[in-house]
């Protein structure tokens, strides 16, 4: 496959690729990700606690034995020497203590946590939405200098894909997000809980509710993220924000409601745009089908569209239920629902992807087609450097 940033044929040099939190549910996926990908993985070194060590993962066709992670306290920049890439599937606060070290190692860190996606000096991307600031990096970037990008929030990602052609169409000055999210967004151990309530319930026995403190199964449930003095959750809170830094806008405005949902994999979010120049229902339909990262599903006569199990292991977001919205000035607001798989594109995946565009791999990296160029004060003011990032 042709490079998407190049004509020449030659993959890059393979990579020492170390991912933290490798045992956990996006852990895994990254791994997955790679396995699936045209990825010049070189070495790859599994990372996780003590009590995840000497696991064997496989990848690439080769045997990983997980390494253990030191504690924050013990962790040095050595620990990262010859390390090209490091993906960070792991806490807030783990990820604040590993990203600078592995930054200043001369690493290419994609951190998955909440820690800096609001650092204005540390880059948000979606490739297929505002990948021109990887490619300015690329250009500018010296070899063996580390730099730290962030990857957005699952819920955020998912939408981004999904509404910003119809952005770039008309410009997006309100959204509206209802998310109906997966017990999988809380990892394995809330997947675990649902399984086990469905068993439980097959069976006759009590249920579990542990985790999530509330039964998962035959029930629906506000976002279980911290509610602030406002009424909105974190989860609420990181859509609003993380679109207007991904896009550059501070004026556009989101309102989301984001629930839990008795599905085991895969997010599914229903959004109303309302829109700054009136356009048409083909215009978005054309729009959204010449968009990377999106598969339109959207058959009115059989009555099928976008549901998580069809969404679970796919890389795109699919779209559907594609209707101009008559409750609003006329051409000027579209409704639309999307279902995509939020360990896969909406973390490790999107991971893997910064990374392939850094490096200008031969794997065809998402966002590679459009850039924000036709969107007000897009742009690249990031520099990648050992410490700007902190």
């Amino acid at each position: 496959m042709v490079s998407m940033h190049s004509s020449s044929h030659a993959s890059p040099r393979p990579l020492t690729v170390a991912i933290i939190g490798a045992t956990g549910a996006v852990g895994k996926e990254m791994i997955a990700v790679l396995e699936d990908r045209v990825f010049p993985l070189g070495t790859l070194r599994p990372m996780a606690s003590r009590r995840s060590a000497g696991q064997v993962v496989q990848c690439q066709g080769r045997s990983w034995f997980v390494e253990e992670l030191p504690p924050s306290e013990a962790m040095t920049q050595g620990l990262f020497d010859g390390i090209d890439v490091v993906l960070l599937a792991v806490s807030k606060d783990l990820a604040q203590v590993v990203a600078p070290l592995a930054v200043r190692a001369g690493s290419i860190v994609v951190d998955n946590s909440s820690a800096f996606r609001m650092d204005p000096s540390t880059p948000l991307v979606v490739p297929e939405v505002n990948g021109d600031l990887l490619d300015a990096i690329r250009t500018t970037r010296r070899a063996g200098e580390g730099c730290l990008i962030a990857n957005p929030n699952c819920s955020t990602i998912l939408a981004l894909v999904a509404v910003t052609p119809i952005h770039r169409l008309a410009r997006v000055t309100r959204m509206v997000v209802s998310t109906y999210q997966a017990a999988s967004g809380a990892g394995i151990d809330g997947m675990n809980e649902l399984e086990s309530q469905a068993h439980s319930f097959s069976r006759g026995e009590p249920w579990t509710t542990s985790f999530f403190g509330r039964p998962s199964l035959f029930n629906v449930f506000s976002h279980d993220s911290a509610v602030g003095a406002d009424g909105a959750n974190e989860e609420e809170r990181k859509l609003l924000l993380e679109t207007q830094r991904i896009w550059n806008d501070s004026t556009v405005g989101v309102s989301a409601t984001c629930v839990r949902v008795p599905v085991l994999r895969a997010h599914s979010e229903s959004i109303n745009l309302t829109l700054e120049r009136p356009t048409t229902e083909s215009a978005i339909r054309l729009a959204l089908e010449n968009a990377l990262g999106v598969e339109l599903v959207d058959d009115r006569a059989a009555n099928r569209f976008p549901e998580p199990r069809l969404a679970s292991g796919r890389d795109n977001v699919l779209v559907g239920r594609i209707r101009m919205d008559s409750s609003q000035p006329e051409g000027r607001g579209v409704s639309l629902f999307l279902a995509g798989d939020q360990l896969r594109k909406g973390a490790a995946l999107n991971a893997v992807q910064i990374v392939e565009r850094l490096v200008s791999t031969t794997q065809e990296a998402g966002g590679a087609k459009s850039t924000l160029s036709a969107l007000p004060g897009s742009g690249c003011r990031h520099k990648c450097s050992p410490t700007s990032a902190m």
